[in-house]
């Protein structure tokens, strides 16, 4: 006797829904709307690691060399807070249709990311613009403030996002003529 193991595919989640999460389309954001992300524990082991493979300067690598520089101690590359932030949004911050595709936008660093920081990410939309030549799709631009266990802003992103929309039929009448 032959046994024959026929394999399925598990299904393709629905474009608007993955992992279990909700995506949002454009129509979906308004000005104020406000998502907070999960937590990261950033240590001194992951600091020293970016900063050896990307940004190998002396106050992301030696604790006694970082004392003497304008940090003063160990501080994180603020690529690798960028990094971090990024996978926060991705995972658990921002859950945009389409995924986080940037189309410009600024950073800075008001404040070091250091070993035992608990970082999160707080966003808040700023600008929702449906496009007038691609009716498919608009930006948003979105406040992204990375902040520590003590609420202090080590990290502010303001990005200009390209977002989908649902399909025409689906959008409401005073979005679809913008």
């Amino acid at each position: 006797m032959q046994v024959t193991i026929q394999r399925r595919e598990a299904p393709v989640p629905e474009p608007l829904e993955i992992e279990g999460q909700n995506r949002l389309c454009l129509e979906d954001l308004a000005v104020g709307r406000r998502f907070s992300s999960a937590t990261h524990v950033i240590d001194a082991a992951q600091i020293k690691a970016f900063a050896g493979q990307f940004d190998p300067q002396p106050f992301h690598l030696d604790d006694e060399t970082a004392k003497g520089t304008l940090f003063a101690g160990l501080a994180a590359s603020g690529w690798h807070t960028a990094a971090i932030t990024m996978r926060l949004l991705v995972e658990s911050g921002l859950p945009l249709a389409g995924g986080i595709v940037g189309a410009g936008g600024e950073i800075n660093w008001p404040k070091p990311t250091r070993p035992g920081d608990v970082l999160r990410v707080v966003s808040e939309i700023e600008q929702v613009t449906p496009s007038r030549s691609r009716p498919d799709r608009g930006t948003v631009r979105v406040r992204s403030e990375t902040r520590n266990q003590r609420d202090e802003v080590v990290q502010v992103l303001i990005a200009n996002l390209i977002v989908p929309r649902r399909a025409t039929s689906q959008v409401p009448s005073e979005l679809a003529a913008g």
